[in-house]
């Protein structure tokens, strides 16, 4: 668990981190380098999804051995349900990471949504109902690990 108390706006408590994975933690299905050991170290304080289209297909033997969860999603409706997938953790106690406008939802209704803009873009409504706008992966999970930096990107 990850607690943060931000000056202006109250305590946030996270459990939970779902990331989606192509775009995201990943370039055209390579995990980006320095992603995996972030991973390995924020497990040890949050439990972690990601949560995927798996556009390339690689995504299993990409994350093999890694402390994480891996769904994969079918081509119909991926928004919806990878919000289903946070609601059903509990919007308050999850952080998502996303870039595309499948993750838009996830964004907008995780306690803390944190957009990547990374070689595929982020996709405008995505970046509009994020929280936090990072420039790679590496970036988003050092907040976590550094919480001081998100309490200076989110205080009043």
């Amino acid at each position: 668990m990850i607690e943060v108390v931000v000056p202006g706006v109250g305590k946030y408590i996270f459990k939970y981190l779902v990331c989606d994975y192509n775009g995201t933690l990943a370039v055209d299905g390579s995990l980006i380098t320095g992603v995996a050991d972030l991973l390995i170290k924020l497990s040890k304080k949050l439990e972690i999804f990601i949560v995927t289209a798996d556009t390339f297909g690689v995504a299993k033997d990409h994350l093999e051995g890694l402390p994480v969860k891996l769904s994969v999603l079918n081509n119909k409706n991926q928004d919806i349900l990878k919000n289903q997938f946070i609601e059903n953790l509990s919007f308050n106690n999850v952080v998502a990471v996303g870039n595309g406008r499948n993750d838009l939802l996830m964004l907008k209704n995780a306690k803390l949504g944190i957009a990547i803009i990374e070689k595929e873009g982020i996709n405008v409504n995505s970046f509009l109902n994020s929280d936090i706008i990072c420039k790679s992966p590496i970036d988003a999970l050092e907040l976590l690990l550094n919480t001081k930096r998100l309490i200076a990107t989110l205080r009043k």
